[in-house]
């Protein structure tokens, strides 16, 4: 008798990856395009099936003959019937609904070969609305602009389209990676890089050339859309968090591209130069007098040919962003992002606006392969002071969170862990300003809040990369696009409520490889003991379970 597979495929549409089976990582690749990672604990990760996942893997080809064979020849028991026909239904609703060029640059034709949907979407308000005449039996026009509108609504009801109407060039732009960056160290694209920008190109065949890619922080997304823009040479625009990640996409540009300072414009608060490669940020785009106003900085969108627009961080694209994002659907949409996980839900809008899940790798697979760092989490539980506890008592639940974690007992924690990491890079991270300054005064080290200048944080950063500085202090502004490469402790003294987005992007800041021998990271969290930051803390400890990671939990006095 045979070894035991290493897969259990059960009825609630997960499925169960035994990673100490030998075929275990066959099995993991033979699922990963058409469903989600849900946790990845020691012995057993967690996948489940889902309308988007299936979806995501019918957009890349896959036919559900395929699903299913891939779940049955790796499965230790018989794949559920019900898994089967739900895979077969959902796999049977993609490309039920095609966009194809209509008979003017101004309309797209909307196939719809069913008469009972065709009856269903007559019906509904909503996407009737955008209906402009039908073509024939099976046929109804829409107009170029409503293409994103008519998808994200056709998505809301259960039927993802096929988007095969054709892309615009945009303006050429002469573009090339160095094969030495400007400062003269070698550079190559790692395979997964090189993979994940050609799958997202599709080789510029109908329904490619829009989609996401979910990379872990430190991966290296930044060149995953260069290594897009290469392959495309055309126009574009990247819009990403804030001034410091649209100052570091410029100089990633400059020192591994050919391109010259002339080739890039900065488009942000501070100036709005729009050149062939345009960096922006969310925030500009967003922003307006008052909230009757209309956004005044959209024309952006529309003041170049663009052929390429980059969504850095895709899972922070602020919601107004998706209006105009439906409207400029002719455009390749290139998202870039370490979690599809989106605090608002909007992942479907995602998918239907910017485009599928087209590559992404496990956290750990890439740590396997020294691409990111081992990183070992520990969380340090820590007595309230007894002249507080009373305080905390009667406090209502958003002062307890406060105070808990404002618990001054962390001061002294992150002064001693600080000194244990004598030959390290640390991060220190914390919401509340008042604990942040005095933890600076302390450890005679800068602070980073949002007020500070981005002159100044810039000069801080790259103080930090140069290991001039050994310590750092940072509020949540640290939290997104910030490249700290050799940062090798983080030490979390508040979180925003357990945020899985924040975790995410906190753990990323210190997954980056680090130069020596030296290859593993550290992320502390404080947490004061008998408080509602246990709840929270419950939270980041799922997550970070669910991704791999070694977790443990001490208690200040044993340490």
């Amino acid at each position: 008798m045979g070894m035991p597979q290493p897969l259990i495929v059960q009825g609630d549409n997960t499925i169960l990856l035994d990673v100490h089976d030998p075929d275990a990582d066959a099995a993991r690749a033979a699922i990963a395009p058409f469903t989600e990672l849900e946790k990845s604990p020691e012995h057993f990760h967690t996948y489940r099936i889902t309308p988007l996942s299936v979806w995501n893997a019918a957009s890349a080809g896959l036919s559900a003959d395929e699903v299913v064979t891939a779940l049955s020849e790796n499965s230790r028991f018989p794949v559920p019937p019900h898994v089967r026909t739900t895979i077969e239904e959902l796999i049977g609703r993609y490309g039920k609904l095609r966009l194809e060029p209509g008979d003017s640059d101004y309309r797209l034709r909307l196939i719809v070969p069913d008469a009972d949907i065709r009856a269903e979407l007559r019906s509904r308000p909503a996407i009737a609305s955008y209906i402009r005449g039908e073509d024939g039996e099976d046929t109804f026009l829409i107009d170029l602009v409503d293409r994103g509108s008519v998808k994200l609504e056709l998505i809301r009801i259960g039927y993802p389209v096929d988007d095969r109407a054709p892309l615009i060039d945009g303006e050429a732009v002469e573009f090339s990676m160095r094969e030495s960056t400007a400062s003269g160290k070698p550079f190559h694209l790692r395979d997964y890089q090189r993979e994940a920008a050609r799958t997202f190109w599709g080789e510029g065949r109908p329904g490619a050339g829009y989609g996401t890619v979910v990379l872990p922080c430190g991966a290296g997304k930044t060149v995953v859309g260069m290594a897009a823009m290469d392959l495309l040479k055309t126009s574009t625009l990247i819009l990403t968090t804030n001034v410091a990640a649209v100052h570091q996409w410029i100089d990633e540009l400059l020192d591994k591209t050919h391109l010259t300072e002339d080739d890039i414009g900065e488009y942000t608060g501070h100036r709005k130069d729009v050149k062939p490669i345009t960096v922006a940020t969310y925030q500009i785009l967003v922003w307006r007098p008052d909230r009757d106003s209309p956004f005044p900085h959209f024309d952006l969108f529309r003041r170049n040919r663009w052929g390429l627009i980059i969504y850095d961080e895709v899972h922070l694209l602020p919601a107004p962003i998706f209006r105009v994002t439906a409207e400029i659907q002719a455009i390749r949409r290139l998202g870039l992002t370490a979690t599809l996980v989106r605090e608002d839900g909007r992942e479907e809008d995602v998918f239907s606006l910017v485009g599928p899940k087209r590559y992404d790798v496990p956290w750990k697979e890439l740590e396997q392969k020294g691409w990111i760092a081992e990183a070992v989490c520990y969380e340090i539980r820590l007595d309230m002071p007894h002249g507080l506890r009373t305080e905390y008592a009667v406090a209502d639940k958003r002062a307890k969170f406060r105070i808990a974690s404002e618990n001054p007992a962390k001061v002294d924690a992150v002064e001693q862990i600080v000194a244990n990491h004598r030959e390290d890079a640390i991060i220190v991270i914390g919401q509340y300003l008042s604990q942040l300054h005095e933890l600076a005064e302390r450890l005679d080290a800068p602070i980073i809040t949002g007020k500070t200048p981005n002159a100044r944080r810039e000069e801080i950063y790259g103080a930090f990369r140069s290991g001039e500085l050994r310590v750092i202090v940072v509020s949540k502004v640290a939290n997104f696009a910030i490249d700290l490469p050799d940062a090798s402790v983080a030490i979390q003294v508040s979180g925003s409520f357990g945020s899985r987005q924040e975790e995410a992007q906190r753990l990323g800041r210190i997954l980056r490889p680090k130069q020596g021998q030296r290859h593993n990271s550290f992320f502390y969290t404080l947490i004061s003991n008998q408080t509602v930051e246990e709840q929270f803390a419950a939270n980041r400890q799922k997550f970070l379970t669910e991704q791999g990671y070694a977790y443990h939990i001490e208690h200040w006095e044993d340490t």
